[in-house]
């Protein structure tokens, strides 16, 4: 989907790939939709990081790596999803294991994915 520039078609494909990846836990493949100067913030990244915010594509790989590297698999299910084409927003509702969680991301021209925000609840 990288590369494409997004509109609600692409974007259901991309939560299906996104998803899929996931649960594969492919890291590489999900950061393959990130541009190199994205940003991402997450809770979790603030844990583990001491900052809430990680920044760069190869950065953001290090991080998922490290939180997530050590399971081979994750049942990620798909609650909802909406897409914004005015400001190019998806917004997907997640959750894993009793883990909900909500998270967008803003794409670029291009398809690919420059700022993310995750949101974790029960």
């Amino acid at each position: 989907m990288s590369g494409q520039r997004m509109d609600r078609a692409v974007a259901e494909r991309f939560v299906a790939a996104w998803r899929a990846n996931w649960c594969r836990v492919d890291i590489d493949a999900v950061v393959a939709h990130f541009a190199d100067d994205a940003q991402m913030r997450s809770p979790l990244a603030l844990t583990l990081t001491g900052s809430p915010v990680v920044a760069g594509a190869e950065n953001i790989r290090a991080y998922w790596r490290k939180a997530y590297g050590h399971i081979e698999s994750a049942d990620l299910r798909i609650l909802s999803w909406s897409w914004d084409e005015v400001i190019a927003r998806l917004t997907v509702w997640r959750q894993l294991g009793d883990t909900r969680a909500s998270e967008f991301m803003d794409f670029n021209a291009a398809g690919r994915v420059v700022r993310s925000e995750a949101f974790y609840g029960k």
